[in-house]
């Protein structure tokens, strides 16, 4: 079954905005919600930043959506901590919380004052902690010295079925290492070429079977200007390499970089269209490809009217 989703961007709304449009997007007809969790936003142009994993008992308890988490343990957060917040949620609404767990960028986790790993250590610091993770929601009382400390800690309350930890890759190499300890993959969407070598990777690597989701930047307003223009006020911080987004330390910097990014460019990193149906085509190519679980992110700011028409005219598509 394909679940079309929405996506809790705290980056750019209030927590209480964001609780608005999860509880539409339901009665629209969407299925699923996937939250950022970030401590800064990418600019000062979205200028919000909620604490999510608060916002996710309210979100879960106002509806009955699944819903995700794209987290990354290890140094703003320790995994001992990610357990027992995961393994809560999935205790309180159960099979309805999956995590989804990657390495983080500098932006959010420079704010403990330790050292910003080079890219290797932090996958191995990721392994690390899904191991103790894993390791608490089976009951074992963990104590592990390495990238990361843990010391004595067990975890007294489990849900009776473990959350899925979904694996966060945006290169092939990172999703075929991702597919030997991941429950699935969850990647951003691209042109279908390139993302069919993150499927082969993830596969190859041992995906083969695993769902796969795909977070889709799309921008829907009522004229393509409008969309354009929406797309670039607010994402232009988001369309740079991994090796950026990752690398650089504040929000000012990633937005002044960002004043030299064309609007037109945009188009290459953003789905802008004024048409539904043209949204269901790209969004069936995405299908096409073995993605079982789409959250659409609507990057400019008019969400009731994007949740509102493509619960009509999009989502009955993929959903009947």
């Amino acid at each position: 079954m394909i679940r079309i989703g929405y996506q809790a961007s705290h980056e750019q709304y209030t927590p209480s905005a964001l609780l608005k449009y999860v509880k539409m997007a339901e009665q629209a007809g969407f299925k699923a919600c996937n939250s950022s969790d970030h401590f800064h936003p990418w600019s000062h142009d979205q200028g919000e930043s909620g604490f999510a994993w608060s916002w996710l008992g309210a979100a879960m308890q106002a509806t009955s959506l699944d819903f995700g988490i794209v987290n990354a343990p290890g140094q703003r957060y320790h995994p001992a901590i990610i357990a027992q917040a995961a393994a809560t949620l999935a205790e309180m609404f159960p099979e309805r919380f999956w995590v989804a767990l990657g390495t983080g960028q500098y932006l959010n986790e420079h704010i403990t004052g330790t050292v910003w790993p080079l890219k290797q250590d932090r996958n191995n610091r990721l392994k690390e902690c899904v191991d103790i993770i894993r390791a608490l929601w089976a009951g074992e009382t963990v104590t592990h010295h390495g990238l990361v400390t843990v010391e004595e800690a067990t975890l007294f309350t489990r849900p009776a079925t473990p959350p899925p930890i979904i694996g966060a890759a945006i290169t092939p190499p990172t999703a075929k290492w991702v597919g030997s300890w991941a429950d699935g993959l969850i990647t951003t969407a691209r042109p279908p070429e390139e993302l069919k070598k993150m499927v082969t990777a993830f596969k190859e690597g041992g995906g083969e079977g695993k769902p796969m989701f795909l977070k889709v930047e799309i921008s829907f307003a009522k004229t393509e200007a409008e969309a354009l223009d929406g797309a670039y006020d607010q994402w232009r911080s988001n369309i740079f390499t991994s090796s950026v987004l990752t690398e650089l330390r504040t929000a000012k910097q990633l937005q002044e970089a960002a004043q030299l990014v064309p609007k037109e460019i945009m188009k290459e990193h953003v789905l802008i269209s004024t048409e539904p149906q043209q949204y269901t085509e790209w969004l069936q190519q995405y299908v096409d490809l073995g993605f079982t679980t789409l959250v659409l992110h609507n990057v400019n700011l008019e969400q009731e009217r994007f949740i509102e028409i493509f619960g009509e005219k999009v989502l009955p598509h993929f959903h009947q």
